[in-house]
């Protein structure tokens, strides 16, 4: 029989949690909603999933210290925008702490009112559906309302650093050799 080498989960330390879980590429998706006072907010999640076909549902988490999410929270309502490799700046624009993180940033309202950022690879629309509490995280379940796709290519970030993916060429199909 095998023996268990791993570590034990209280001598988990969070460097050694980031150092293994930095080697899963992870896309890179801006939160973003409107406050009371029609005011754009947003933050960036690399935790954003599909959860459920049907119903249509995603997932992402956010962390309780974050102050942007209480106030998006409250309204019921985001927008998921699959930033592409193109909207590097957009990122680190909403990554930043303060309350000013839309300045100089461009966006499109949605029919449900939430913010698209333009050059996405993508939106969904989506309404609050439950949040639970995980951790240090709030983990929040959306119900998908629409879905857009857009253009270019997803941005990811892996290991501290941001960049794209490459897949590999589909290989040809072989021809079998008739038997004669």
């Amino acid at each position: 029989m095998p023996t268990d080498t791993s570590t034990p989960a209280h001598s988990i330390s969070p460097a050694d949690y980031r150092q293994v879980f930095g080697l899963l590429p992870t896309g890179v998706v801006a939160i973003t909603g409107m406050t009371a006072q029609d005011k754009p907010m947003g933050f960036v999640v690399g935790t954003f999933q599909s959860l459920s076909l049907d119903p249509p549902l995603v997932t992402f988490c956010v962390d309780k210290s974050s102050s942007t999410w209480p106030a998006l929270r409250s309204l019921g309502r985001f927008t998921a925008n699959i930033l592409s490799t193109e909207q590097l700046s957009v990122c680190k624009a909403l990554s930043r702490k303060g309350e000013d993180k839309f300045e100089g940033l461009s966006y499109e309202k949605s029919p449900t009112g939430t913010p698209r950022l333009p050059g996405a690879t993508a939106w969904i629309d989506c309404q609050v559906l439950s949040e639970v509490v995980a951790g240090d995280h709030f983990m929040i379940v959306g119900s998908v309302s629409a879905m857009v796709p857009g253009t270019g290519d997803a941005l990811l970030f892996r290991g501290g650093k941001f960049g794209e993916c490459s897949l590999w060429p589909t290989p040809a199909p072989t021809q079998k050799a008739e038997n004669r």
